[in-house]
């Protein structure tokens, strides 16, 4: 996994984002370049990195096992770091999967959340996390970027 790094913006990233910045050419494809440069600490948890593996597992995408092991094993777990839930959010009940990205942004003291997901975004925020959207993040890290 990736290397522990200082004094970068911490965030997790949910599953639509991540699999736009992965599979699709596009303005969300730029998020993956910014995580493997280390623009940004990405933070996921086991549970997290499941449900991206469920999705990507998705018959409209059109992937073999092969292909969503080498965009786990390359893409991603090189540049990212893991937190373990132990104590478990239980916030949004209209879709109930969409909590463990609260549950590993908490416990991973992150600052946001990037998400596309209505339901997240509703939030706007939970504790001490923003939710935000990829344009949102961009500005963000140009910003943090130029101190």
């Amino acid at each position: 996994m990736g290397k522990k790094r200082k004094g970068l913006i911490r965030a997790v990233v949910d599953t639509n984002v991540f699999i736009s910045s992965t599979l699709y050419e596009g303005y969300a494809s730029k998020l993956l370049s910014y995580w493997q440069r280390g623009r940004f600490i990405y933070l996921i948890s086991k549970e997290v990195l499941e449900e991206y593996i469920r999705v990507l597992s998705y018959p409209r995408f059109r992937l073999t096992e092969e292909e969503i092991k080498w965009i786990i094993q390359k893409e991603l777990l090189p540049y990212i770091e893991t937190v373990k839930i132990k104590i478990p959010v239980s916030v949004i009940k209209t879709d109930p999967s969409d909590n463990i990205f609260l549950s590993a942004a908490v416990e991973g003291k992150v600052s946001f959340i990037v998400s596309g997901d209505r339901h997240l975004l509703a939030l706007k925020k939970y504790q001490d996390v923003q939710i935000i959207k990829v344009r949102e993040f961009f500005g963000i890290i140009e910003k943090d970027g130029k101190r």
